[in-house]
C-alpha cells in the first residue's frame, strides 16, 4: 500500500479555475484585423505569382523593345487660338496670352534667343505695330496687375522681370483679356 502522506496528489486546476478560461475572447482591433487580413492577402498573391510563373514556364516568349510600345506625344504644332474676344484690346491681350502659353516667357528682354516673349514683348508682337493698341493693352494689363497686387506695381516690365517662373504672369495676361472685354475694351 503506498503512503499518500509521502506523494502527494497532483490534481490539474479544473478549467473554470483559471481566469483566462473564463474571459471571452477580445475582440481585435480594426488595425488588426486589417493587418491580418494584408498578411493573408500577401500569402496568396504570393502563391498565384508562383503558379503563375510555373504554368507560364513553358511558353516561349519574344523580348519586346520598349520603343515599339513607349511613344512620345505627338508634334502637332502649337494648339489652335480660341475664339477671339470681339473687342480690339481684349483680342490683342488674349493673341498675346496663348503667344506667352506656346512660344514661351521669359524676363528680362522682350523676346530671348529662344523666341519666348515676355508679357510687353509679346503684347508688341501681337500688336503689329499699333503702337495705340499696344499701349492701351498695356494699360489694362497694369490696371489687372495692380487689382491683385497692389499700386506698389511701378510698370509691366518691372512686375514681368519680379517673377522667376511664367504661371503669374501668364494668368495675369489672361486675366487682363477678360478685364478688357468686360469694359468692352
Amino acid at each position: 500500500m503506498p503512503d499518500t502522506a509521502l506523494s502527494p496528489a497532483i490534481d490539474p486546476p479544473s478549467p473554470t479555475t483559471h481566469p483566462a478560461a473564463t474571459a471571452p475572447p477580445a475582440a481585435l482591433s480594426l488595425e488588426e484585423r486589417l493587418t491580418l487580413i494584408d498578411a493573408a492577402m500577401t500569402v496568396r498573391l504570393d502563391e498565384a505569382k508562383i503558379a503563375y510563373e510555373v504554368n507560364t514556364a513553358h511558353i516561349p516568349t519574344e523580348p519586346v523593345d520598349l520603343a515599339d510600345i513607349i511613344t512620345g506625344p505627338l508634334d502637332t504644332g502649337p494648339a489652335p487660338l480660341p475664339e477671339l474676344y470681339p473687342t480690339p484690346v481684349a483680342a490683342l491681350l488674349q493673341r498675346a496670352h496663348h503667344r506667352l502659353l506656346t512660344g514661351g516667357w521669359c524676363s528680362g528682354v522682350l523676346v530671348d534667343e529662344d523666341g519666348a516673349h515676355c508679357m510687353l514683348g509679346a503684347i508688341r508682337a501681337e500688336a503689329d505695330g499699333d503702337r495705340q493698341l499696344e499701349a492701351d493693352a498695356a494699360a489694362v494689363l497694369l490696371e489687372a496687375i495692380r487689382r491683385e497686387f497692389g499700386d506698389d506695381v511701378d510698370s509691366v516690365p518691372s512686375f514681368n522681370d519680379a517673377h522667376g517662373t511664367a504661371p503669374i504672369p501668364i494668368r495675369m495676361v489672361d486675366q487682363a483679356a477678360h478685364l478688357a472685354d468686360a469694359r468692352g475694351l
